[in-house]
């Protein structure tokens, strides 16, 4: 048994912080961590296979749409809304935990800060009460103070407009009284999101207008061509961030 001093206590401490900074330099070696953004029909479970492919890493799809909470949730927001938000948040976190632990990095679809997003938007209109929000923002916390945070976050931009025909487009019955009100309101919050989150995790925007855009009639027709508008974005991302990042391992 070693008895407590002053000598033991500075020598435990010295070859803690030794440990601290061997885990920190593992931490700088890992692969590629990027997570796709963008509201609903963005095209974000798309780009991350394609980008998956092109960078050789590992795709984590999200799986909300599975949620047990999700048809409640869009019969009744007021009841379902902080359950749902609750278990994705948890749900979203093992998944994080998946590519940090696996040490392959990944492309995800749809990051955990997302979620934020749509917790903050049911609080504001009275869907979640104070009181949970509360709680849900102290755990996503205490959450996020845990994490490796990607090294980069792609986010899709489109229209409300263009989110809301693509939805009538694909037609899920889940989706089906998702409106156009409400995908309005919801870009103008991921505008605050990107402006918030891009202070701490570089952030690529990708603007279907300017470079992108799909012109189409039927759903086949959209997968098609979404299809080979994700393969070319995909090379354009991993261009984009060679450049900046020449010593990056994607594997």
């Amino acid at each position: 048994m070693v008895k407590y001093n002053k000598k033991n206590s500075l020598i435990f401490t010295f070859e803690r912080s030794k440990i601290y900074l061997f885990i920190l330099k593992m931490i700088s070696k890992e692969p590629l961590y990027i997570g796709i953004s963008g509201i609903i029909a963005a095209g974000k479970s798309t780009v991350a296979k394609a980008l998956g492919k092109e960078m050789n890493l590992p795709i984590y799809l999200e799986t909300a749409a599975k949620n047990k909470y999700m048809g409640d949730f869009y019969e009744d927001m007021l009841e379902y809304g902080y359950r749902l938000q609750i278990d994705l948040l948890t749900d979203r976190y093992n998944q994080q935990q998946q590519i940090v632990w696996n040490a392959k990095g990944g492309i995800q679809d749809r990051t955990i800060y997302e979620d934020s997003i749509f917790c903050k938007m049911l609080h504001d209109t009275q869907l979640i009460g104070l009181r949970d929000y509360e709680t849900y923002n102290k755990l996503s916390k205490i959450m996020f103070n845990l994490m490796k945070r990607p090294d980069l976050i792609v986010h899709l931009d489109i229209s409300p407009e263009e989110s809301f025909r693509r939805l009538k487009i694909r037609n899920r019955n889940i989706e089906s009284k998702v409106s156009l009100k409400y995908l309005q309101k919801l870009h103008k919050y991921y505008e605050e999101f990107l402006k918030n989150i891009s202070k701490k995790i570089r952030v690529i925007r990708i603007d279907y207008e300017k470079k992108y855009k799909i012109d189409y009639k039927t759903k086949e027709e959209f997968d098609q061509k979404m299809e080979v508008v994700a393969q070319k974005m995909a090379k354009d991302i991993k261009i984009e961030w060679e450049k900046k990042n020449k010593n990056v391992s994607f594997i």
